[in-house]
């Protein structure tokens, strides 16, 4: 019987096998983000190269939210501020900015909370988007920054881009632009924006 009980589970695992082999590639669908150069536009989508060097084209829907990037300074993060960072985990766990952005008044509050991140190249990081609270003037700053019932200490060191939004639309999506692209993948891998953040003046934005 236990010869029998191991064919029966051998054949079980090998259908198992066989019928994942010959589903369609779910995995590619879900959240994504692309980053990269516009190279043309269409009624209802973009062509882009990827930092990376590779081709993509976005579907841009009617309801994409268009945003511009703009260069911003240490002195506009305060007590106060609304600011999202990208950051990396110190081995005592405070968390090291990669960049800050500085929200205006008319986008307090967007993507507030704490969470994973992707960066360009890999490795693991977070996104903290809260209003700051104390703010220690060091070697760069260090910020507390609240969200919620939660808060994060986020170092800010001097040479870190800081960056703020303006708002835009469609006609900012033109070829040479550097975009970043967030929004949902299909199940053939393509990307439906949601949003696309628009470097303003040639601007390369950090995040």
């Amino acid at each position: 019987m236990r010869y029998g009980s191991k064919l029966v589970l051998f054949g079980f695992g090998m259908a198992l096998s066989a019928t994942l082999a010959t589903m369609p590639a779910f995995a590619q669908s879900g959240a994504g983000r692309l980053r990269g150069t516009v190279d043309s536009v269409g009624p209802d989508g973009l062509d882009m190269t990827t930092r990376s060097g590779t081709k993509a084209h976005v579907i841009v829907p009617a309801s994409v939210r268009v945003t511009f990037v703009v260069a911003a300074k240490m002195a506009d993060i305060q007590p106060g501020s609304y600011i999202g960072t990208a950051a990396t985990r110190e081995p005592d766990g405070t968390l090291r900015a990669l960049e800050v952005h500085v929200f205006p008044p008319s986008m307090r509050g967007r993507g507030e909370g704490f969470r994973p991140f992707d960066v360009e190249g890999g490795g693991e990081a977070t996104m903290t988007n809260g209003t700051v609270g104390n703010l220690v003037t060091t070697a760069g700053r260090v910020a507390t920054v609240k969200y919620g019932s939660g808060e994060k200490q986020v170092l800010i060191p001097d040479d870190v881009p800081i960056v703020s939004f303006e708002d835009a639309d469609r006609s900012a999506l033109q070829p040479g632009a550097k975009i970043i692209v967030s929004g949902s993948r299909g199940d053939d891998g393509t990307l439906s924006a949601a949003t696309i953040n628009v470097g303003k003046d040639g601007l390369t934005p950090p995040m």
